[in-house]
């Protein structure tokens, strides 16, 4: 998979009705590949690929990844065409939703994330694993190089999604080692755009629906915690880079561009054209205090950088919103 599309080949995205599965799937089909998305809908939605199912490169298997038939309901899609790679986006990402699925988010990382590499492993295909900045915790290197080790606590409430994508890329790893895995690994930090729920709980969900409402927009602590944000077609552009390079290793796909919380609701307000009100409340338990990757091995490597500002992200995402 270095670069040429096997005529006919699977990529199998788990979590491809979600947010960003969802223009991977676009972004694959694009590329002339099969597309075969397994989700159970639990936080993304049939809307998100429902227009892919036109191009006839498109099936859907509506299944939970831990799921001990999972390998056979995929096998009876694919039957004897190649499979390029398993993609593996499937879990919740927001706050709220894995802080409402503990124990499902745990089994996703552990049982998830070994059937699908079962599937790689009986397919001879590639395995990309979509981990996450969460990885790091509230860290105390910044910016965040893949070469920090994190500093997360293992038993406080968002330990369950942290946690289980630690546990995912170790898996991943060991299997490299052990079973001969072609695997890949991206950590995404802060991604935004279309498709993304209005009640995802999210930052930049949450201040572009409360300004587009009228509502102040909450704001956790003081506001001068900071986070970098990748307009989502960038981020694919990343991940599909990684996926056809032989980069080994965790690496960081993200926006470099570091924002205080003020900073973007105040860059809410100017694409919305509202003057931004703010409501202050507690700061959540763990709740990291910085985020910025480095993101000289995604240079370097994969020549690949961001090239959305986020003023412009901002603005093409509520025109989705307009749209709709």
């Amino acid at each position: 998979m270095t670069g040429a599309i096997q005529p006919d080949a699977w990529v199998i995205v788990a979590g491809g009705s979600g947010f960003i599965g969802s223009h991977l799937c676009e972004a694959l089909l694009a590329r002339g590949y099969r597309v075969l998305d397994i989700d159970d809908h639990s936080t993304g939605r049939m809307s998100n690929v429902d227009h892919l199912r036109a191009t006839g490169r498109f099936e859907l298997v509506e299944c939970d990844v831990t799921a001990a038939d999972l390998a056979q309901r995929v096998a009876a899609v694919v039957g004897d065409h190649p499979v390029a790679a398993v993609a593996h986006l499937a879990s919740a990402a927001s706050p709220p939703a894995y802080l409402a699925r503990p124990l499902e988010t745990l089994a996703v990382g552990s049982v998830g994330t070994e059937r699908l590499i079962s599937i790689a492993l009986g397919h001879d295909a590639r395995f990309l694993l979509a981990s996450t900045s969460e990885v790091y915790g509230d860290p105390l290197e910044h910016p965040q190089r893949e070469t920090y080790w994190g500093n997360v606590n293992p038993i406080g409430e968002r330990s369950v999604y942290d946690e289980a994508k630690r546990f995912a890329e170790a898996l991943t790893t060991a299997h490299e080692r052990a079973s001969g895995l072609d695997a890949r690994i991206a950590r995404i930090f802060n991604t935004y755009g279309p498709r993304m729920q209005p009640d995802d709980g999210r930052v930049v969900t949450n201040f572009v629906h409360q300004a587009r409402r009228g509502e102040a927009m909450t704001v956790y602590g003081d506001g001068s915690q900071t986070r970098s944000f990748c307009f989502v077609s960038d981020e694919v552009e990343g991940l599909i880079a990684l996926l056809h390079s032989d980069v080994r290793g965790p690496v960081n796909i993200g926006n470099p561009m570091e924002f205080t919380m003020i900073e973007l609701a105040t860059a809410v307000g100017e694409v919305l054209g509202v003057e931004p009100r703010l409501d202050h409340r507690p700061l959540p338990m763990d709740d990291p205090r910085v985020r910025r990757p480095d993101i000289t091995r995604a240079r370097e490597l994969l020549g690949w950088e961001p090239q959305v500002a986020l003023l412009d992200g901002l603005r093409m995402m509520v025109d989705s919103l307009d749209a709709d």
